[in-house]
């Protein structure tokens, strides 16, 4: 482990590059090949539902129930955890392990079916565990690395290097998936799906094997000699008390986490959902198209969101990190319309162009927004549990009353135009934010 100042280049980039390292997870399982994988199983079985707990589940619906579960689990683990990490000041152990979580069980994925649709639904479930529970830490280091001043940069360049380096791995994919013989995988769509499969593990590969860049270079903590015992375990959940009340003395941040909890809850249900969308509500052709067109999309969509990271930094200089949030979330409402009307493919690629403009600017600036108006602390990892909380909290939300939707009026047309009301609801409370930012 290297000793590096805070604010040096070094550190800001070893910081970074966990987005290179883990984003695969976000854009492959989470976004790309995984939901087309898991919806071709539901085509090949020939079945629309599956058996789970004794009620028979449409196959969108249960994936989205089981993702809100996970993010559920996430959000009360994470306080207790990070709780952890302050008294013991080791942040970096606990990033590590969720880290290797969500990696060895994207491996897992390679034995995903629906004969054994519980073990298979358990790897998927510790995969997102995984992969958002590291981010509790990962988001926690961006004060202890970077000045007030560097961080709306360096929080920009971190998703960027994510969109990039995930492009890259998914662009991998692709070609697997789509000329499996070219690697000795066969023709047909049993190769194919085989291709799939492997791709999974190529994620925990990737994941594992970049992300030792970053927990080189990163600070473990501060180190406090003590040791766990039994009256420090709920410490999280009461930094998180602490935390909630410090809001009645810092009214700006009070009402941002208020409109972040309200629009978030919609930004990432979208962006969860939108290949489902893609795959069920699209009028692709033949299967061939119907991959090939959701993976562009999707690398439509990673491409645009370097440049709209990069835009909205650059805007939020000129205009202000609250003005600008409130312009994109305008752009969010716009989206949700738009895409109740879409039917074609050529309709389904300029909505993509859109939601990657604005995709990844509204998650680096809130990001980087919410560490703007942090008070002056060092326990840094307890303001962002309590982000990190709010916002999973929010999928929860956001995913059950869109895979109820859904499963009730069998489309998924009228839950996109119902997230609509967050991003209004979100507009709404932004406006209440006072404007000047502290220096």
């Amino acid at each position: 482990m290297a000793n590096l100042v805070k604010g040096s280049k070094k550190l800001l980039n070893a910081w970074a590059f966990y987005d290179w390292a883990n984003s695969v997870y976000s854009l492959v399982i989470a976004s790309a090949v995984f939901p087309i994988f898991y919806l071709a199983l539901f085509n090949e079985a020939k079945v629309t539902t599956v058996s789970v707990f004794g009620l028979e589940m449409r196959s969108t619906p249960l994936i989205n129930y089981t993702t809100a579960a996970a993010f559920l689990v996430v959000s009360i683990i994470s306080p207790l955890l990070s709780g952890i990490a302050d008294y013991v000041g080791n942040k970096k152990t606990f990033m590590k392990f969720f880290c290797y979580l969500g990696a060895l069980s994207c491996v897992g994925l390679y034995f995903f079916d629906l004969d054994h649709i519980y073990r298979s639904l358990l790897f998927y479930f510790f995969g997102l565990i995984g992969f958002w529970g590291s981010l509790v830490f990962y988001n926690s280091y961006l004060p202890d690395i970077a000045m007030k001043e560097q961080q709306d940069r360096i929080s920009a360049k971190g998703y960027s290097l994510g969109y990039i380096g995930s492009v890259l791995l998914l662009i991998f994919n692709l070609i697997m998936v789509m000329k499996p013989e070219y690697f000795g995988l066969g023709e047909g769509g049993a190769a194919s799906m085989e291709a799939m499969k492997i791709s999974f593990v190529t994620v925990g590969i990737w994941w594992i094997v970049f992300s030792q860049y970053s927990f080189y270079f990163l600070p473990k903590g501060n180190p406090t000699g003590k040791k766990v015992s039994r009256k420090i375990i709920f410490n999280g959940f009461r930094e998180l008390k602490g935390v909630f009340h410090s809001l009645t003395e810092n009214i700006k941040l009070k009402r941002y986490l208020a409109a972040f909890f309200i629009y978030s809850m919609a930004v990432q249900t979208v962006m969860l959902v939108a290949t489902y969308f893609g795959e069920q509500e699209i009028a692709w052709g033949g299967n061939d198209e119907k991959t090939i067109g959701l993976i562009s999309s999707i690398l439509i969509i990673q491409l645009v969101a370097v440049l709209g990271a990069v835009l909205t930094s650059r805007a939020s200089g000129r205009f202000g990190n609250i003005p600008t949030l409130i312009v994109i979330n305008c752009i969010w409402i716009g989206i949700c319309i738009y895409a109740f009307f879409v039917e074609t493919s050529l309709q389904f690629y300029c909505a993509a162009g859109v939601v990657g403009l604005v995709m990844g600017g509204i998650q680096a600036l809130s990001r980087s927004t919410y560490s703007k108006f942090l008070p002056k602390t060092e326990d840094t990892t307890s303001y962002f549990s309590f982000y990190d909380v709010a916002e999973k909290i929010g999928i929860v939300v956001g995913m059950v009353i869109y895979a109820t939707i859904d499963q009730i009026t069998g489309s998924m047309r009228n839950s996109i135009l119902f997230l609509m009301i967050f991003f209004i609801v979100g507009v709404i409370l932004l406006l209440q934010v006072p404007r000047n930012l502290p220096e």
